[in-house]
């Protein structure tokens, strides 16, 4: 399952790695917008399989940020 960015806006942190076990509510990233930090959370119970984005990075909309099985 892929988790996408909700909003457009720039990685300010990626707080998950490949192989990390989550819970659904954990904080996998937070996407900066319009100078807010926006939390961007697991949506289910998983484990992260790949990170597709790294601080600095701009992302729009939709982007794919984490992959999770």
């Amino acid at each position: 399952e892929r988790v996408t960015a909700p909003l457009p806006g720039k990685v300010l942190s990626v707080a998950v790695k490949p192989g990390d076990g989550v819970h659904k509510g954990d904080e996998l990233c937070v996407i900066e917008a319009m100078k807010m930090g926006n939390s961007i959370r697991a949506q289910r119970d998983g484990t992260v399989r790949q990170v597709l984005v790294a601080p600095g990075q701009t992302v729009a909309f939709g982007t794919p940020l984490v992959v999770l099985d």
